[in-house]
């Protein structure tokens, strides 16, 4: 069984082309792949404020927020999530500094 972000990236994907009168993702996919970039980051900075603030409901909001415009950003770069996943089994079990040492610069 597919998790929640599982499902919300499907549902993205079947959103590329669809009416953007009719779906979000769809209007910022008719924006373009950098228009999604940036509204991921006015997200996250979204998040950032809340978090310095320590309002906890709103930063729960923003987060989620912040995944829902990850996923379009990916898919409006071809990116998938299950190549996310892959990454992050790859990684897991290894110390985040090992890892991050272990990365081409």
């Amino acid at each position: 069984m597919a998790n929640v972000l599982t499902r919300l990236a499907r549902t993205i994907e079947s959103r590329k082309g669809a009416d953007d009168k009719k779906s979000y993702a769809a209007k910022l996919f008719a924006r373009g792949p950098e228009k999604c970039a940036e509204k991921f980051g006015e997200e996250a900075v979204e998040a950032i404020i809340e978090a310095v603030k320590g309002d906890r409901s709103k930063l729960t909001e923003e987060a989620a927020d912040v995944l829902f415009h990850l996923l379009v950003m990916l898919s409006a770069h071809d990116v998938k999530l299950e190549d996310v996943y892959k990454e992050l089994e790859r990684r897991e079990g290894t110390s985040g500094i090992v890892e991050k040492q272990s990365r081409s610069k």
